[in-house]
């Protein structure tokens, strides 16, 4: 028997009572956590007055450093529990809370019986736990566990959610661990993945708390009574299969027993009353281009992988390619620490290698847990098998076509594939995110869902088992065809370009439809109009060699569609992606004549510019000046009678094949043309349908023209807006194309950081993207940079390699600039006979097709070899170098002519004839404006004055 005091605070119907520790609305107890309770309790003491966050943490959490966020949280649970009347509750910036309303005081005494008998407390352990002590290191989650820590004191009922094999048991219990030490009450765990009849729930609790009850039925009601108001944090693990039994348990207890608290595991939320949901988060996971880095050490999910491997094999330590090869097996299983732990008692055994190149068959592989772990935490796929049992038939069905979403899936795609209705399916998605077996990607602006990796191989497994495979993958690719069929429509391709971001997350859903589709279980037929359907969507995406696989895929199985619109589409889609990838072979141009044929035939004047434009890209490339010029023309003609969108593109296809014609001033003309009128609106469209982006590629051929006028700092600022402006296309060719032209006028004058730069960029990015015939101008242009930084023997295997990429790949359009060079470092370092074979060579090139430009510079080259090896014929060399400014002159190629000058003059000062080297250069150096900062210019200069 003994005496207490009730104090019962009361205002608009909420009632705080000190006594039972409850907040109440309108006298139903509203669950809220300990903490958060004596942060009310200070609050309402305070009777309105500032309580300052530093009073809060001496009187909530006495003797102990908590950070800010941590009283956020508790805040933010009052906040919740208030509901509607939040507003109660007052944050003063800065400063700290009050407790807003008129506040009225209820105090009573009265004698109190304890109405059970307290069990007996040891005295030196006063609180009971039966938490299991932690089996090994938990990896990765601290910061999980302070935020639970912070939930658990906040709210009276914290549930953890997540698939299978997330670490959700492993957590829980790390956070009652902790919690134990100042909860001032007993921590239980009750374990229920055993049950089968949810009946027997509040028996099982009962006899984790030993209540001793007795009878035919315990019900939650008596065991909360029987708890009473003694303090206990219950841990309720594995609820998902007795779901509603421990949903009532829970709800009963925090509803009768005030100073009860539970934290909750499942793979579904409780759905009850104050419930706050805490989703278990995959680990960390290194991205895809971080996997050969250090970086990985620093994730979660390879340090634990790490870990769990060296405590079965103590001398492990990753080497060479293995970090690489542990970050992908993480990458693929989803950051779920199960499956790692299976992964890496396999790689203590099999090795990294072996588990890394088995996870396609994962299910077989991914065994052997713990002895002592639960039966469905012995495989992976007795961990699926144990949510996929626990659905309803619906949800089954639409599980497993939600397997056939390579890249996740809308509402209208889930309701294509099944052939439900939206309704039903909307629902059933619902209940697949509750149960953590499909993820809501909040990332996008649109609702999307999709299933992690190892859900979708387990949900595929189970859609070939029950022969739905074919079927479903069929309505897939029907949905694909409507989706990106935008992409087939003239008047619609620009907008779906702009909108590219909505197609690009379907780009592995297409993926899958079109490899069913060419599959021998598929429908050919279907693949080739999906084939058709996405070719521009691949140049969209910058995925050229993807065009070309489909295209040559869809080609091949033809069938009845040979003659048709989609033979058309797919040979001009071949034909270019060709070119790009492999360079100017024979079946690129046999792919584009076909196309222009049919065209023509089906009197379609959007491919028949575009056939032609491949035409002319591949002539131009391959060296066949006078061909791309022909097709230019032809263009030309047809072009005066249509917009200025058309006779800018003739400009830049006439303008080109001119500038290496050498005629300088024409094509120079004509491209300026083209970068000042063509409508930058169509740019995106244009680089699709032509093969190219028409001002980044006038711009930078123009540099051509610019660097032969002797127009040196226009063409330098030419080069530099060429690659900003190609960046800006965020195509990779398009880019290329800038780069190479900048390399090379910087290598022109001299500038070797610069063209290094350039030539690096070039490697890098067209060996990312297999454009071969660029990797092979990168190259050319590291050997030429080696050998300007006096290293030309290291220049020579870059140069060769690069040269006979441009043959095999047949893209000539710079191949006798960079053989001309090739030549002079071969002379440089004493192979004078090897030299002169390639200049041989490179001027043989240019008379056959009439690549007029270079060769003032071929026969500089050839006069300066001459000199080198010592020729007792100086009448020859100066015949050279006489007829190299000839040519240069009647190309008005200023900068050429002074070149061919320079040595001309060093020849004559040699012989003597001093006046007339100074007549020679300086009747062509006072002819410059510009460009005095050039390597060239400046020599001319300094024989000048020499001379002088």
């Amino acid at each position: 028997m003994g005496l207490v005091e009730l104090r019962v605070f009361e205002s608009r119907g909420w009632e705080v009572d000190l006594a039972k520790r409850e907040l109440r609305a309108r006298g139903s107890a509203v669950p809220i956590g300990s903490r958060a309770f004596e942060i009310i309790e200070t609050l309402v003491e305070a009777a309105g007055e500032l309580v300052t966050k530093d009073d809060l943490m001496r009187r909530v959490w006495p003797g102990l450093v908590v950070e800010d966020n941590t009283v956020q949280v508790h805040i933010s649970a009052i906040r919740k529990a208030l509901g509607a009347d939040r507003n109660m509750l007052k944050t003063i910036s800065g400063r700290g809370y009050r407790l807003l309303g008129d506040w009225t005081t209820q105090r009573e005494t009265l004698p109190v019986r304890s109405a059970l008998p307290e069990r007996v407390r040891s005295p030196t352990h006063p609180f009971l736990t039966n938490v299991p002590v932690a089996a090994s290191a938990l990896v990765g989650r601290e910061t999980a566990v302070q935020q639970l820590r912070d939930l658990v004191s906040a709210y009276r009922v914290v549930t953890l959610t997540g698939p299978g094999g997330i670490g959700k048991t492993v957590l829980a219990s790390e956070v009652a661990r902790r919690v134990f030490p100042a909860l001032e009450g007993d921590v239980l765990f009750v374990e229920l993945v055993s049950l089968s009849d949810p009946g027997l729930v509040p028996s099982t609790v009962a006899h984790v708390l030993d209540l001793q009850l007795h009878g035919d039925e315990i019900s939650p009601e008596l065991v909360a009574r029987a708890i009473g108001d003694k303090r206990v944090l219950l841990v309720l693990d594995n609820c998902e299969h007795v779901i509603d039994a421990a949903a009532t348990m829970a709800e009963t207890l925090v509803r009768l027993c005030p100073q009860v608290s539970v934290l909750a595991t499942s793979r579904e939320l409780l759905r009850i009353e104050g419930e706050f949901a805490y989703r278990v988060s995959a680990l960390e996971v290194p991205a895809a281009d971080l996997e050969g880095s250090d970086d990985g050490l620093h994730h979660s999910a390879v340090q634990l992988f790490i870990a769990r491997t060296r405590s079965l094999r103590a001398d492990f330590l990753p080497q060479g390619d293995e970090l690489p090869a542990i970050s992908a097996i993480c990458r693929q299983l989803d950051g779920i620490p199960l499956a790692i732990e299976f992964a890496a008692a396999r790689a203590a055994t099999l090795g990294i290698q072996q588990v890394a190149g088995r996870l396609d068959d994962r299910f077989a592989l991914l065994t052997g847990g713990r002895r002592t772990a639960l039966p469905r935490h012995q495989t992976l796929r007795a961990t699926l098998d144990w949510s996929y049992e626990l659905l309803f038939e619906e949800e089954r069905k639409l599980l497993r076509h939600l397997a056939i979403f390579a890249g996740g899936f809308t509402l209208e795609a889930a309701t294509t594939v099944t052939g439900d209705t939206e309704s039903r399916v909307a629902l059933c998605i619902s209940g697949l995110v509750s149960k953590s077996l499909v993820v809501l990607d909040v990332s996008e602006a649109a609702p999307r869902w999709r299933l992690l990796e190892t859900v979708r191989m387990y949900s595929l497994e189970k859609l070939a088992g029950g022969g739905e495979r074919g079927p479903a993958l069929c309505r897939l690719a029907e949905y694909c065809l409507a989706l990106f069929a935008p992409f087939a429509i003239e008047s619609e391709l620009q907008s779906a370009i702009d909108n590219l971001g909505r197609y690009r997350r379907d780009v592995d859903n297409l993926r899958a439809a079109l490899n069913w589709a060419f599959s021998p279980a598929g429908d050919l037929s279907v693949g080739v109009k999906l084939a058709a359907i996405t070719s521009d969507f691949w140049v969209a995406l910058s995925l050229v060699s993807e065009a070309c696989e489909w295209a040559g895929k869809a080609l091949e199985g033809m069938g009845e569609a040979v003659g048709t619109r989609s033979e058309m589409v797919l040979q001009c889609s071949l034909g270019f992606a060709l070119i790009y990838t492999q360079g100017m072979s024979p079946h690129a141009c046999e792919a584009l004549r076909r196309a222009l044929a049919l065209a023509c035939e089906l009197e379609d004047f959007d491919y028949r510019q575009r056939a032609t434009c491949g035409l002319w890209l591949f002539s131009a490339r391959s060296g066949a000046l006078n061909d791309a010029l022909g097709f230019a023309r032809g263009y030309e003609e047809i072009a005066k009678a249509r917009d200025v969108q058309s006779r800018a593109t003739a400009a830049w296809l006439v303008g080109v094949p001119q500038s290496y014609r050498a005629a300088h001033v024409e094509a120079s003309e004509q491209l300026r043309w083209a970068i000042d009128h063509y409508p930058v609106l169509w740019r995106r469209r244009d680089m699709i349908r032509l093969g190219g982006d028409v001002r980044c590629s006038a711009l930078s051929h123009n540099v051509v023209n610019l660097l032969s006028l002797g127009q040196l700092d226009a063409a330098s600022r030419t080069a530099g807006i060429a690659i900003e402006e190609a960046r800006g296309t965020n195509q990779p060719f398009v880019l290329c194309v800038a780069l190479w032209s900048a390399g090379f006028l910087a290598m022109s004058l001299g500038e070797h950081e610069r063209a290094n730069d350039c030539g690096e960029e070039l490697v890098d990015l067209a060996s990312k993207r297999a454009l071969r015939p660029f990797y092979a101008a990168g190259l050319c242009l590291r050997g030429i940079v080696a050998a300007g930084r006096g290293q030309p023997e290291t220049g020579i295997e870059p140069l060769r390699a690069g040269l006979g990429e441009m043959q095999a790949a047949r893209y000539l359009l710079f191949y006798p600039c960079f053989r001309t060079k090739f030549a002079a470092i071969l002379g440089g370092i004493g192979c004078f006979d090897d030299g002169l074979a390639e200049i041989e060579e490179a001027w043989r090139f240019s008379v056959e097709t009439n690549y007029r430009w270079y060769m003032p510079e071929i026969l500089r080259t050839k006069a300066e070899l001459l000199a080198l090896l010592g020729s007792s014929e100086p009448a020859l060399i100066e015949d050279l170098l006489r007829q190299s400014m000839g040519q240069a002159s009647a190309q008005q190629a200023a900068y050429w002519e002074l070149s061919a000058a320079i040595g001309l003059a060093e020849l004559l000062q040699g012989q003597g004839r001093d006046k007339e080297a100074v007549a020679i250069l300086s009747s062509i150096y006072n002819r410059f404006t510009e460009g005095f900062s050039a390597s060239r210019v400046k020599r001319a200069k300094a024989l000048l004055d020499q001379l002088a």
